[in-house]
């Protein structure tokens, strides 16, 4: 696996925008280790959990992430299962941002979208630009 997590074929920062969010390599296969992330092949590596395995899915995946400060646009790259303290179940996807920031959400936070829906593409639009915005 490539070490570049986010870069493309020149490192452009790690960003992304509508045209080119296919470029971001994916971490499937595997459940991420800290060296994983170290190495910026994966977002999130968790350690006290129980049966982590990888979730078997499309990626990179675009995703609208309902999070605190509202909605954000972000690709999914990788994704994981994992068995909590109380034995529950949480999916658990690695973003990356439009501005190459990493996140981690919960599945059920977000929203698996196509690079074609209009809502996706004006959040990657004015995370970019925030002039647009105006």
């Amino acid at each position: 696996m490539d070490d570049e997590l986010r870069a493309g074929p020149e490192d452009d920062g790690g960003g992304f925008d509508v045209d080119d969010w296919g470029r971001l390599t994916p971490f499937v296969g595997a459940v991420a280790t800290l060296d994983d992330v170290q190495a910026r092949r994966a977002v999130f590596a968790l350690g006290d959990t129980d049966d982590p395995r990888p979730i078997v899915m499309d990626l990179p995946q675009p995703v609208i992430w309902w999070e605190e400060d509202g909605e954000q646009a972000a690709v999914a790259i990788q994704a994981e299962s994992h068995l909590g303290p109380d034995g529950e179940e949480m999916e658990i996807l690695g973003l990356i941002l439009p501005d190459g920031e990493g996140a981690v959400a919960l599945m059920e936070d977000v929203d698996l979208v196509d690079d074609t829906d209009p809502t996706w593409r004006d959040l990657v639009t004015r995370a970019i630009d925030p002039s647009v915005a105006d």
